[in-house]
């Protein structure tokens, strides 16, 4: 047996010890991760037994991913940090660390797919790559923790770990190898060109560094920001209802639709029209669509030549449903490659006033048209 051998198995010692169970005999794998149907067996090393996975996504994976863009069970998609592998792993495959949110570790382990490897999965509470970096849980400190809780020095005989290019914001990478004696790479922004990459001996091209965010990129976000409008847009036509019990001028189909026109804007047309919407901030994208939005509003309802509510009733709409449309786009700040931590500060301390203003006055009109008869 050669060297590399010695130190990993391929063979499972559950498949050999048919006797045992197997938490006995895989003592050192997590019984959770153990668990999970993505596990296909398991590969003895020098610390122990380490969980070999798919790398072919089911059904299951992929519901579970839609269920996650809509916001369903969100907060837990996740697996156990930890040592996994794929394929025929050695002492010499390469290591590349991940986020714990499952949809980020299906994506690595799908495209590692005809390779050995070994995935060091960090814990970021279920956060993906470039949102743990920026919150600090997939950083430095986590991959010098999860090195030694692993023993990952004692797996393999290389001191290199690949790192996702978007996790950098979080990681020092000389701490890394000051505390670790693993040297840190960078791969590829995509993992569908991890095989390239390993191809062209972790060297990767400019156009693998280069970060798109295309109208396929911006829309798969779209999905849990309108989930997440669903409780506010809930309480708004409660507060409808009760006041159409006690106006005179009741709100109407008009209100209702010119609201979720305006949330519309601002979670969907916002983010496909990016590139194309004047000024950089995200609140000033959204206020625009969402002027033009209230604006054609009271067009089809007569404006201005033969009007189906009053003035004041048409200037309200003007100064709400911009605001409303300019909140929901700021959403995206975080999940766009067009901000900055800094510039996202800078846009909210100058937009939110703004924004609590205009609405303030444009539920004082409309109110003011609901309750005083002829106005």
């Amino acid at each position: 047996m050669d060297d590399n051998n010695k130190r990993v198995s391929n063979t499972s010692c559950c498949e050999s010890t048919a006797s045992k169970s197997m938490d006995s005999c895989c003592g050192s794998a997590d019984s959770k991760a153990l668990s999970q149907y993505w596990v296909t067996d398991t590969v003895s090393t020098q610390v122990g037994e380490i969980p070999r996975v798919s790398t072919a996504l089911i059904f299951k994976d992929k519901l579970g991913a839609w269920k996650a863009r809509w916001g369903i069970n969100r907060m837990n998609y996740k697996v156990e940090p930890g040592l996994y592998c794929v394929g025929e792993v050695n002492s010499t495959s390469p290591v590349f660390v991940t986020a714990n949110y499952k949809m980020t570790f299906d994506i690595l382990r799908r495209e590692l797919a005809g390779l050995s490897a070994w995935i060091l999965v960090l814990d970021t509470k279920g956060i993906n790559v470039w949102c743990a970096a920026g919150k600090g849980t997939f950083g430095t400190d986590e991959i010098v923790r999860r090195t030694a809780l692993t023993r990952l020095s004692q797996v393999v005989d290389h001191k290199t770990l690949i790192l996702p290019q978007l996790g950098a914001p979080g990681v020092s990478a000389h701490d890394v190898s000051r505390r670790t004696g693993f040297k840190v790479v960078y791969g590829p922004v995509k993992a569908a060109d991890i095989k390239e990459f390993i191809n062209n001996g972790m060297n990767a091209t400019p156009e693998m560094r280069k970060v798109n965010f295309t109208i396929k990129d911006r829309l798969v976000l779209t999905p849990i920001e309108l989930v997440g409008t669903l409780k506010t847009t809930l309480m708004i036509l409660g507060i409808l209802f009760l006041l159409n019990l006690i106006s005179p001028n009741s709100f109407g189909i008009v209100d209702f639709y010119g609201y979720i026109g305006a949330v519309i804007v601002g979670c969907f047309l916002v983010p496909v029209f990016l590139p194309w919407i004047p000024g950089r901030a995200f609140a000033v994208k959204g206020l625009t669509l969402g002027l033009i939005w209230s604006l054609l509003l009271n067009f089809i309802n007569g404006w201005p030549y033969n009007p189906d509510y009053s003035l004041i009733r048409a200037i309200s709409y003007v100064l709400i449903f911009p605001a409303v449309s300019a909140f929901f786009a700021m959403n995206f700040t975080g999940a766009s490659t067009y901000t900055s931590f800094s510039g996202v500060l800078k846009e909210m301390k100058a937009a939110i006033p703004v924004i609590i203003i205009s609405l303030a006055l444009g539920i004082v009109l409309i109110l003011t048209s609901a309750f005083i008869p002829g106005i």
